[in-house]
Parts: structure tokens; sequence; C-alpha cells
């Protein structure tokens, strides 16, 4: 499930009982009869607990208010204090033989609000019963959870006529009998019970069933996904192993959620319905079944599941499209952007996503560290890690350690240092390209040049590609390895070359170089102290609705400022402007630090460069200028309407410099980035020409 609501739940569990250090845990096993009545918001539950081994004491959590009582099975339960809304009970055994406990209550949490960035805010819940559907898991504790074991379990749920239950495993039998029945041999961290009024739908295949359950009938779109989890299941399962349960299944919540479950994902109305799901947050979800649903993470170690899934999910679709290194350079950027250096920290103090910053560090830079251990391994052998990791893994906890064997197993490599080192440190390495000398050599010409790395610190250990185009004949690509402070490097060429660029494929995790990358929307975002300036001459609902958006972004934000803009004389060097509006007096200012986009603040129109001109009483604009070391922005609408709408929208575009929208929703129609130029990694040694399109290396295939 999502990393955020998993920490949340062990975060509660780590406050009543000490965590076991074992990556084996004990398994327990549930068959539990749970009777369901939505419109009251209750539970009713049955459960035969067969506990492992010869321990006669068991310390297990509750919702409060279920009053569990034992019914069948020589043991006694008493209760033993309270945290929140979940009461912990001491089990003890007078035997070793199962015990039934019965219990039920009322289970019902609001919504709460994750806050994770400028304008961005997510929902989550503890678990509820309502009348538009059901959403429990252990942070509910609507079954007994014992800290520290795993669980395996047969569910049978009893709810009205029209509702289905969706859990894990193999399911649902026959609920227009009344009952959806579950069952999960599997050891699980967790058991899940989402229910509602579903339509359902199934598609068998050679690997798995897929299933779909959607609120209200819609054939098309569940064929759409019936058929991508069949093609993202044999993909994962040819790369890395056979798929590890019994179905997946996509299933629509009654809130706006993005969860993945063992063997299902857990989304929201609207976000099943964008159109780019299905090749972006789908697969990702599809891949957890391999990486943190059927191999755990090591609590004691990093969260290494979600880069990896990044990686071989997100940044794989985008590779397969030719795009990986765009991928990759937003990565970079992200981190460049979101991670101040009082907010790092290494890959192995991950735990979850929680804010920008953790997550261009949980997901961003972990990925980034899988790709140089393919990179330095080679696709076949790094394929080869994978399938050993998995294949030893599989259905218990594993941590960086455990990754590192796999690796150094199918190799005959020692990775330690290159784990250590990208695991343990924070920061990002600097490159430059030093002298670069060009020297005959037989029929053709010798290239020289050095390599170096800029840090205060001890270097990391890189393989850089260094591509060279040439003036006849196709480009070359050399890999230095610069594992000191600098390396010199050598090729010999038949032709004399061209240019010469380092990293051109962001390949290695570094800080990026001025001109490697546009502004755009993340500089503004990720900035620690800003200003933004709403203009006095709007019209009253105008002004007002911009400075609610500006006080919405500032909002646990100390060092941005929020100021009326003709009480300033000059616009500030040293930070990042917001600019709100047509009327807003420092247009112009902005309009000359764009890149050749015409604004013409008096007939509200624009003009992107090569488009046609835009009406700016039709859309809304929202453009950067500047630069990265001072970024600004500019959204302006006719409608105050909209602002809303842009407020909460706006901070999920952080990758794009210009975007347009239009009408109140507002709806997005123009999106995209400025040209990147040259940066000092880029060295001509010959005339400047049109060279063809960069071609990155193959994607990862099984």
């Amino acid at each position: 499930m999502s990393c955020v609501m998993k920490q949340l739940i062990l975060a509660t569990l780590a406050l009543l009982l000490p965590t076991l250090a074992d990556a084996t845990l004990p398994i327990v096993d549930h068959r539990i009869e749970a009777q369901i009545d939505p419109d009251q918001g209750t539970i009713a539950v049955r459960d035969t607990l067969t506990l492992p081994g010869e321990r006669t004491d068991w310390t297990l959590l509750l919702h409060a208010g279920l009053e569990p009582e034992v019914v069948a099975g020589e043991a006694v339960i008493t209760p033993s204090g309270t945290h929140g809304h979940l009461q912990r009970f001491r089990l003890r055994l007078e035997s070793p033989t199962p015990v039934t406990l019965v219990y039920g209550g009322r289970i019902q949490h609001g919504r709460e609000q994750i806050t994770e960035g400028v304008g961005r805010t997510r929902e989550w819940s503890r678990g509820s019963i309502e009348a538009d559907g059901v959403f429990l898991d252990g942070a509910s504790a609507w079954y007994p959870r014992i800290p520290d074991t795993l669980q395996t379990f047969e569910l049978k749920v009893n709810l009205p006529s029209g509702w289905t239950a969706v859990s894990q495993g193999a399911g649902p039998g026959d609920p227009a009998r009344g009952a959806s029945t579950w069952t999960e041999t599997h050891p699980q961290d967790d058991i899940y019970l989402i229910a509602g009024p579903f339509t359902p739908y199934h598609q068998a295949g050679p690997a798995t069933e897929a299933q779909v359950y959607l609120r209200q009938p819609d054939p098309a779109l569940a064929q759409r996904y019936l058929d991508a989890t069949q093609a993202y299941i044999k993909l994962y399962s040819d790369l890395i192993g056979p798929y590890p349960f019994a179905k997946f299944a996509l299933v629509e919540n009654f809130w706006e959620t993005g969860y993945g479950m063992p063997s299902f994902t857990l989304l929201g109305t609207r976000v099943i319905r964008l159109p780019f799901i299905l090749n972006t947050s789908y697969p990702h979800e599809i891949l957890h079944n391999w990486w943190g649903n059927s191999v755990y993470i090591e609590t004691s170690g990093g969260n290494w599941s979600e880069g990896l899934t990044n990686y071989l999910a997100d940044h794989l679709m985008r590779e397969q499209a030719g795009e990986g290194w765009v991928y990759r350079r937003e990565m970079l950027k992200r981190y460049a952007d979101y991670v101040a250096e009082q907010a790092d920290f290494p890959i192995s103090a991950f735990r979850g996503r929680h804010n920008e910053a953790s997550q261009a560090i949980g997901y961003g830079k972990s990925a980034m560290f899988f790709h140089m251990l393919r990179r330095q391994l080679g696709d076949e052998t790094f394929t080869a890690g994978l399938r050993r990791f998995y294949a030893d893994q599989r259905f218990s906890s594993a941590g960086f350690a455990d990754l590192r064997h796999a690796f150094e197993q199918v190799s005959g490599r020692d990775l330690g240092d290159f784990f250590a080192i990208w695991t343990e440190r924070v920061g990002a390495p600097g490159l430059s390209l030093g002298e670069v000398r060009v020297i005959p050599h037989g029929r053709g010409v010798l290239l020289t040049g050095r390599l170096e790395q800029t840090l205060t610190t001890a270097p990391f250990p890189l393989l850089v590609p260094v591509l060279v185009h040439q003036e006849q004949g196709p480009p070359l690509t050399l890999n230095v390895r610069l594992e000191a402070a600098e390396a010199d490097f050598s090729l010999a060429l038949d032709s004399a070359p061209l240019r010469i660029a380092v990293d051109p494929w962001f390949d290695v995790f570094r800080a990026l170089h001025p001109g490697e990358t546009p502004v755009t929307l993340s500089n503004l975002f990720g900035a620690e102290r800003g200003l933004i300036l709403y203009p006095a001459r709007a019209p009253e609902s105008l002004q007002r609705g911009y400075r609610q958006l500006a006080m919405s972004w500032q909002q646990g934000h100390p060092g941005w400022e929020v100021e009326r803009d003709d009480r300033l004389t000059a616009l500030p060097q040293d930070r990042p402007v917001w600019l709100l509006g047509w009327e807003n007096r420092w247009l112009e200012h902005f309009a000359a630090r764009t890149q050749g986009v015409q604004i013409e603040p008096a007939q509200r129109r624009l003009q992107l460069t090569g488009a046609a001109p835009l009406d700016g009483r039709a859309i809304s604009p929202v453009l950067t200028a500047g630069d990265v070391q001072q970024p600004l922005g500019w959204l302006a609408v006719d409608d105050p309407a909209a602002i809303a709408g842009l407020a909460r929208k706006l901070p999920h575009y952080g990758k794009y410099s210009y975007l347009t929208f239009t009408g109140s929703a507002p709806d997005n129609q123009i999106k995209g980035e400025w040209a990147a130029g040259d940066s000092q990694l880029v060295r001509w040694l010959g005339p400047r020409r049109e060279l063809p399109p960069l071609t990155e290396p193959p994607a990862l295939v099984p």
C-alpha cells in the first residue's frame, strides 16, 4: 500500500510495542467471518486464530470499543491499555490450540489531510465503514493486530445485497449469495477489507486472473484495465519471476486515493479515468506485488522498494518510449529543486514519502542508484540479480544487504563500497570537464581529456559516459571510471572530434549545471524562500482570489512572503518571485525575461514561440522565466472561479515551464518546457552545426 499509510501504521505500533530486529517473523493464521452494516458503520467478527510456536503470552491490538471475547479455545483475554483509537489486550493461552474471538462495534474515521509541499495535500483515513463504502486495514485494527507477525487468512464477509468485498488473494467466491470469500496462503504484513456496491469484471490470463471493480458500470474502461493488467504482469513475470498472487484487481475507492496493496490497487474515481494512469501509476502499483508486497521491506533498513519500483515501472515506461534520459533528468532536477542541504538524508534512512524532498530521495535518488548499478553490471547481469533477489527473498523481509548479496552472487564482484557509499552518504557529486587535447595519431587523432568531481567531501564511485561526435563517421561513447577526484581519458578517432558531451543521457546521479535543464515550476515550489505579489489594480473579486491562492501556498512555508505589487519599488534579485494577474505592475519586467514569449497585458494576449496568439480572456496562462538561480513565475485568470483549481493543481505540474488552462475547473490544454542549452559539460572542438537527435542506449528488456 502507500508508503505514508504503512509508516503511519508502523509508527503507531512502535509506540505501543517493541519491534523485533529478526527479519523472520512468526505467522498467524486467521479464519474470519465478518458481518458489515455500512449504514450503521459497524462490523461484527468471529476470528479463529492459530498462533505459532510454544509461546503462551501474546499482545494484540484492536480498534477501541470492539470488546473481544474468547468463545472457543483455552485462553484468557484482558485489556492492558489504550493509545488513541487502539486498545491493547493480553491474550494468554492455556493450551496450544486455536483460539476463537468474537467482537464488534463501530469503526468510522474521517479523512485527514497530509501536507506534502507547497499547495500539495492528500487524504488518508484510519479506516471507515460508511454508506458509500468500506476501507479497513491495519491502522484501523479491525482484526487482531499482533505486531511483528505476518498473516495468512480466510476471510468471509457478509454484506448488503449488491455489495462486494475485496481483499488479498483468491476470491471473491459468489457475492450474489450474500458473502464475499477471500483466501491468502502467502504470509502478509496486513489484511485489507475493502467493500462497496461494485460492478465486477474478470479476465483469465496465463499467469493470473485480472479483475476490475467499478462503482458504476463501464465495460470499456474495465476492458482497458483488464488488458493492461495482463500485459504488465507478463512483462514483470518475464523480467523478475512468476507473479506471486492469484489475481490482480483494480478497485475504485469512494475517495481519491492511489494505494497499492498485495494483489490489488485502490484508486479514486477521478484517478482511474485520467488517460495517462494506465501508462504511469498503474504499472507502478502492479510492480509493487513483486517489490514490497511479496518481498517485504526490512524495517531495520531503508525502504529500497519505492526506488526499485520507480525504476522498473515509471522509468522503464519512459525508457521504452525513448525518454528514459528525460525522466532521469527530471529526477535530478527534482532533487536539486526540493532537497535543501538541511533536508538531505541517505537512501538507507528513507522509510516513506511525506514531502517533495523525501520523494526526491526515496523514489528519485534511489532509482538513480539502481540505474547506476545497472550501468556498472550490464543489462544481462542486472536482470539476473533482480531474479536472484526475488527468488531468494520471496515472502520474506529484505534490505539493501540482501540486494547487494544477490547482485554480488550473479556478478562475481564485490559491491560493498558501491552500496555503502551510495546508500549511506548524502549529497550529489558535481562533474566538470577539464582540459581537452587533440593529438595527431597515425591516420587519425587521439582525443584526451580529464573528468573531475567537484566536491568538498570524498569522491563517489562513478561510471561516466562521454559522447564524442566526429566530423565524419558515427558518434562514439567512452565510459570513464571516475572513482577518485579526477580521471583522465583518451579515445582514438578516425576523424577530427567535433563535440564532446559528458553524461549526455543523465546516467549519473549528480548536480546539474546551468543550461542542462530549463526553469520550471519546481524551481519555485521547491524554494525555501520567495515572494508572491498579487495585483492592486485587479477587480476586488480577482484580488481576493489571488491573495487566497498566495496565502494557501505560503501556509507552512515561513520563508515565503505575500505582498501587494504596488508596495515594492523594485523586484528582489535574491529569491524566486511569483507574479499574479494580468494587472500585475511587474508583468512587463517578467515578459522581458521570457524566452521569446510575447505578452501583451493591455490586450490580454499571449503568444508562445512558434504558436498562434492566445486570448487571455479564454485561458489561464502559467509561465516561468528567469533562470534556476532566480526563477520567476506568472499566472493569470479571467474568471476568479479558476483560481482555487490552479492553487490545487499547479504544484503537481512542477516539471513544466509553461501551461495554459481553460474553464473554471480549470482543465489543462497546453504544457511544455523551455528548451535547454549546452552546459559546462559540453565542449565544441569544431564548428557548431545541427546534429542528429541523440538516441540513448536500449531499454531494459526481459
